[in-house]
């Protein structure tokens, strides 16, 4: 019951912001717990290209979007935890995946680790881990990875980034390479984000051209399209 009424209070903070439903689409879900997205078929065919940014331990999107639409699948995650279990897991062949992180930077850069040990989502951001343990892993950013991959254009791009996407999105938009749907964690949660600096990157996607076609009843998980495919 308390989880549902922050549920609908969110989604209330989100509306009177202006941040709803720009489109009504069908739509498909795949995943299990937080890992759940919505992505618009329509948009979609066989080998269609799709970068999942931040693995943790639950690629069950991941397996359903190559199961149901056979695309090409590239996963990222730098984080020691996920590359390990990573390596623990039978995995169809259009299921690549990449030991490095989304960024707005080529290198490297600290992330915290998290402070019990089933948990696998570090985080660049320290209120993830008040222990302030950390380590150092590798990144880049969308145009490098593209070049490096051979890919022009990115059919879906899925981020859960644990608070990076707020450097990473403005990069994305600015890179030149052409993304049609967009499915991204905002966690306007922490301490560390301002519910107004992610108000700003809405405003900036909407200003590229996306439009959104779903938000998850948590209102952190939201899923946008470009217009040219609608």
């Amino acid at each position: 019951m308390f989880k549902s009424i922050k549920n609908t209070l969110r989604h209330r903070k989100l509306r009177v912001n202006g941040v709803e439903l720009d489109v009504n689409l069908e739509t498909r879900a795949y995943g299990v717990r937080s890992g759940t997205w919505n992505v618009v078929p329509s948009a979609l065919v066989p080998d269609s290209v799709v970068y999942s940014f931040g693995v943790g331990n639950n690629i069950e999107w991941d397996l359903g979007m190559i199961e149901h639409h056979q695309v090409d699948l590239h996963a990222f995650d730098p984080t020691p935890r996920s590359v390990e279990w990573i390596k623990t897991q039978t995995l169809p062949n259009t299921f690549s995946f990449h030991p490095v992180g989304l960024s707005d930077q080529d290198g490297e850069i600290e992330f915290f680790v998290p402070n019990r040990d089933h948990k696998v989502n570090y985080s660049s951001y320290k209120s993830k881990s008040p222990d302030g343990v950390t380590v150092v892993c590798p990144v880049k950013r969308l145009t490098t990875l593209a070049n490096e991959l051979g890919h022009n254009n990115i059919d879906v791009l899925k981020m859960d980034i644990e608070g990076a996407e707020i450097a990473a999105i403005p990069n994305v938009l600015e890179s030149g390479i052409f993304v049609g749907q967009m499915l991204v964690e905002f966690h306007y949660n922490y301490p560390s984000i301002s519910f107004e600096h992610f108000l700003d990157l809405i405003r900036l996607l909407r200003q590229h051209g996306f439009r959104i076609f779903h938000i998850s009843e948590r209102g952190y998980e939201i899923c946008l399209i470009h217009e040219s495919l609608i």
